[in-house]
């Protein structure tokens, strides 16, 4: 009797802590939470590319997506599935599913991530409301709510748009091509100012180093210009008399760019900059193939000065896109012969783009509202970039 009695005695103080335990983990309290903070102390950060589906093919594609036509990143779906979409809440009899656009947007206020009910339960201290459940050991780290913040506030749209695409993509050319040895503003303007071709300015305004690049092993030498106030100074002098030449030739002709980034007229390597959204824009509306030659291209009737920058801005056989697209090749806007080889190696060689990232940049370029439309589809809707597999050319 006696040992029958400590059974039952056992029993019940085991099924007193289980139900004790019970209420505890229900109420979201004792050691387990009490120090948790759930709070999200970040800002949107539109670098951070956030849309509702994993993956997105893009406008324009080819017929049979190619490689680079696809955008994929860690979407909003697969997050909430993920953290919420378990067999014992709303992967099961838990009501909503969280699977489809609509089923999510009831609980979201598109523009407000402050005012909307998912946000919420994502990062509010009452814990009984958190979602996922606190004592589920499944917080959601900060990197997943920053793209269902920024999904929010974007908009939660149901497909990405330009305004997801800019400045994700400018992003990543600004940090994958302006390295110190690459397209950038100091390394240009280094180059120039160490040749003596800016007034004033001489080598000892300068930094040089030298690259060994880690597959070759061959060396390159680079000088960047110091000042950044100069720099920045000298850069803009230059873009604005490139602006200037291309928008009236004949009017501007005093303003045609003497300077150019290759041989002969660059004692250093240097390459178009690319550290700015402005900077972009100048590349892909005035080519640095048109500006950067290495053979005369005119010389002035008077002065005799000669000039390594072309007259015409669409007799070209290179563009921003192609040089990071492998996929496509280029038709000269101007004669119309297109290239019989890529040019892709700005995103292999130089700044090691990935696949869906290369397709975040061409979702950008085609519907940013900024770039001409000769840049996209050549005169007329010609086309100037064909699928390099297909031969399916791109058009309006």
């Amino acid at each position: 009797m006696k040992k029958l009695s400590l059974i039952k005695a056992t029993t019940l103080f085991l099924l007193v802590m289980f139900v004790s335990a019970s209420v505890i983990q229900c109420k979201k309290e004792g050691d387990l939470v009490k120090n948790l903070d759930r709070s999200f102390k970040n800002t949107a950060d539109s670098t951070i590319y956030a849309a509702f589906y994993e993956s997105n093919t893009i406008t324009p594609a080819d017929a049979v997506a190619d490689v680079n036509d696809k955008i994929k990143f860690r979407g909003v779906q697969t997050i909430l599935h993920e953290y919420c979409a378990t067999s014992n809440c709303h992967g099961g009899k838990v009501s909503p599913r969280f699977d489809t656009y609509a089923e999510v947007m009831q609980f979201v206020a598109a523009g407000s991530p402050e005012t909307s009910k998912l946000w919420e339960y994502l990062t509010t201290n009452d814990f009984n409301k958190a979602m996922p459940p606190v004592n589920s050991n499944h917080e959601m780290n900060i990197t997943d709510k920053s793209i269902i913040f920024n999904w929010i506030k974007n908009g939660a749209k149901e497909k990405p748009d330009y305004n997801d695409f800019r400045p994700a993509a400018i992003s990543l050319i600004i940090s994958g091509c302006g390295s110190a040895n690459c397209h950038n503003q100091a390394t240009a303007t280094g180059g120039w100012a160490r040749a003596g071709f800016i007034p004033g300015l001489t080598t000892a305004d300068t930094t040089q180093f030298t690259y060994i690049n880690p597959v070759t092993g061959v060396p390159t030498v680079y000088c960047q210009l110091s000042n950044v106030t100069l720099r920045n100074q000298v850069w803009t002098a230059y873009k604005d008399s490139v602006k200037k030449f291309y928008a009236d030739t004949v009017a501007f002709a005093s303003f045609r760019p003497w300077k150019t980034f290759a041989t002969p007229r660059s004692a250093s390597s240097t390459r178009g900059p690319l550290n700015t959204y402005d900077d972009i824009l100048m590349d892909i509306m005035y080519p640095k193939s048109a500006r950067s030659n290495s053979s005369v291209q005119y010389t002035d009737p008077v002065t005799l000065r000669t000039y390594y920058v072309k007259g015409n801005y669409l007799n070209v056989s290179s563009a921003v896109v192609t040089r990071i697209d492998s996929t496509l090749l280029l038709a000269n806007p101007f004669t119309g012969i297109y290239a019989t080889s890529h040019q892709g190696d700005m995103a292999y060689g130089d700044g090691g783009l990935k696949s869906n990232e290369i397709a975040l940049i061409k979702a950008w370029y085609f519907a940013d509202p900024n770039i001409p439309t000769v840049w996209k589809y050549g005169t007329a809707n010609a086309g100037i970039f064909k699928y390099r597999k297909t031969g399916t050319i791109i058009k309006q």
